[in-house]
Formats: structure tokens, C-alpha cells, sequence
């Protein structure tokens, strides 16, 4: 089966013979904020089918509010460059203001004992979203051993190591048996510390496919992609923790369309961007507008577009539950 999506400015051929690519990635390198895994409990994990059954401490967030705590700055702009390496638009998150200080990377254990980061946002004191592939993994469809938060990392610092929270509870939308997985990729982690009085957080805000054509090289990404920065660049040698420490920024990226409830976005991405939000400023608030998950590569793995989850979608799930 060929499909093509068509748009004003693009035309993609996707083909089953063309890879969809989640962006988790697989860590070997270790920090000092890096938890014991042994003094870290196993999260419980429920289906979002499943999930109006369980007891859960907080209210999940569905009424898109953003929070910016008193006392902390915000900017709507990433840090300065002074021009662009090659065609990589991203740029090092160095800021601890709001409301990158509500993003931070999802860390933990997978199921054969292996290492592995993703990025994740604050959307409540104690909830952060990501992708269900960064809590499920997505070929063998067992659940991740362990799972922890470490929120605004910049060369692998955060401002208080205390801050790294240890998650206790997922919800995920799914579990990669049922054919609609690169559309509900996502999940929500509940965490044992209230880091979004201290880091704030960002509400959800669903805006029709429609409304992106309006605001095109408008939108915010930010992810820590296992690839960024290399410091063995020159421009990033003051980088000394590496890749997938920092989280990579870029202003200006576009929704270009959508098909069959998937989004499709032309922001830059790398292995480790998994769950990386997607950010419009309306009326001078963040909303996440998208939730990145996947990129589509040609048959030569050149990477064609990137997918991202629908807020709709999200807040659908999180709303019957």
C-alpha cells in the first residue's frame, strides 16, 4: 500500500517498504545525577484503556494551563547563535528559565538491562509526558525496569541532584500490538517529586492541522538527541559531558501537515528526542502543540519527515479516564 500526502509546499511517497523510526536511544555513559538503579522501584504500567480504573493521587492534565512559578524568569526565545553547522538548526539549551526549564530528559533501565534516554515535559507538578516508546519498548513490547526524571540537565548538571525524581506510575497509550501505535505514542509518568512548583510546566493545546498553516516557522522543538552536541566540534568542546547531555533547541520548524491522525513536522531530531515537545507561544504562553515520536526514512535511511502525536489525541485519553 502507497500513500500520498499532499500539501501546499510538499509531497511525501510512504511506502511499507519505508522505516518509521521511533527516537529513543540506547546510553552507555553514566552520570553523577544518574539515581542507583537498585534503589529505584519498578513503575506500575496501565493501558490508557485501562487506566479509568485505577485510583490515581492527582487529577491528570487536560484543561491546558501552562504554570510559571513566582520568581522564575521566562523567555520566549533559545539561546543566541552565531549561525548554523551544515543543515542542523539546533542549537544548545543552556537556559534554566521557563519554560525550558519545564523539559528534561526521561531516563531508566529497559527490559534486558540496557540504558537508554528520551526527553520528557512537565505538564503538572508531578506528571510528565513523553512517548509510550520511551516506557514500552516497541519491538519486543516488554515494560522498562526502571524510569526517572532529570529535569533542565545542561551538560549533564541540573540545579539540585535532590530534584531527580523516580517515576511511580505510567499510563500508555500503547503497547505497539494494535495498528494505530505511531498515533497513540505517548505516555504520561507520574513522578514522586512536585518538580513543576519549582521548574513550572507546560499545558496542552490542540489547534486544528489547519491553524499550523497559519504560523509556519513559528514552532519551538527541544530534545536530547544522542547525537548533540559533539564536542569534539570545536563550537561544542565546552560540552564535555556529550551528546544526549544537553538538549538541542531549534526555533522556527513547522507542523506540515497530517494523515491518518499522525502530524507530520520538519524539526530536527535525532535518536533521544523521543517524546521532545512541540511549542507554539500564544498570546506570550507555551503550549505543547505536538508531541514528536518518529521519523520516516527512504530506502537508502535517509530521513524523509518526522512524525508527532496530536494533542486531540492525547487529551481524548486522558479525558475518559
Amino acid at each position: 500500500m502507497n500513500r500520498f500526502i499532499r500539501n501546499k509546499s510538499f509531497t511525501f511517497l510512504i511506502s511499507v517498504v519505508i522505516g518509521v523510526v521511533t527516537l529513543g536511544v540506547l546510553t552507555s555513559v553514566e552520570a553523577q545525577i544518574d539515581p542507583n538503579p537498585e534503589q529505584v522501584p519498578t513503575p506500575k504500567f496501565t493501558n490508557a484503556e485501562n487506566a479509568n480504573k485505577l485510583k490515581l493521587p492527582v487529577k491528570l492534565p487536560t484543561d491546558g494551563k501552562s504554570f510559571k512559578p513566582n520568581g522564575l524568569n521566562q523567555t520566549n526565545k533559545i539561546p543566541k547563535t552565531r549561525g548554523i553547522i551544515g543543515e542542523d538548526n539546533r542549537i544548545p539549551m543552556t537556559l534554566r528559565k521557563y519554560p525550558w526549564s519545564a523539559i528534561g530528559r526521561v531516563a531508566g533501565i529497559t527490559a534486558s538491562g540496557g540504558e537508554y534516554h528520551c526527553t520528557g515535559t512537565l505538564i503538572s507538578e508531578n506528571v510528565v509526558l513523553t512517548n509510550s516508546h520511551c516506557v514500552v519498548d516497541s519491538k519486543t513490547r516488554k515494560l522498562n525496569q526502571k524510569i526517572w526524571f532529570q529535569p533542565n540537565v545542561i551538560n549533564a548538571e541540573v540545579l539540585d541532584k535532590s530534584d531527580v525524581a523516580t517515576v511511580k506510575q505510567v499510563i500508555y497509550g500503547t503497547d505497539f500490538t494494535d495498528k494505530n501505535s505511531v498515533q497513540n505514542d505517548w505516555a504520561v509518568m507520574l513522578i514522586d517529586k512536585p518538580l513543576g512548583r519549582k521548574y513550572g510546566y507546560l499545558g496542552l493545546k490542540n489547534l486544528p492541522t489547519s491553524a499550523f498553516a497559519k504560523i509556519p516557522k513559528q514552532l519551538f522543538f527541544v530534545g536530547y538527541s544522542g547525537d548533540f552536541p559533539d564536542s569534539r566540534k570545536p563550537r561544542y568542546r565546552g560540552f564535555t559531558a556529550g551528546p544526549g547531555w544537553t538538549a538541542g533547541a531549534q526555533q522556527g520548524c513547522s507542523i506540515l501537515g497530517e494523515e491518518q491522525g499522525i502530524l507530520f513536522h520538519d524539526c530536527d531530531t535525532a535518536g533521544g528526542s523521543s517524546g521532545g515537545p512541540i511549542i507554539a507561544v500564544i498570546d506570550n504562553n507555551p503550549y505543547i502543540v505536538a508531541l514528536n515520536n518518529a521519523e520516516i526514512k527512504n530506502r537508502d535511511g535517509k530521513g524523509v519527515v518526522n512524525l508527532a502525536v496530536k494533542i486531540s489525541t492525547i487529551q481524548r485519553a486522558l479525558q475518559e479516564n
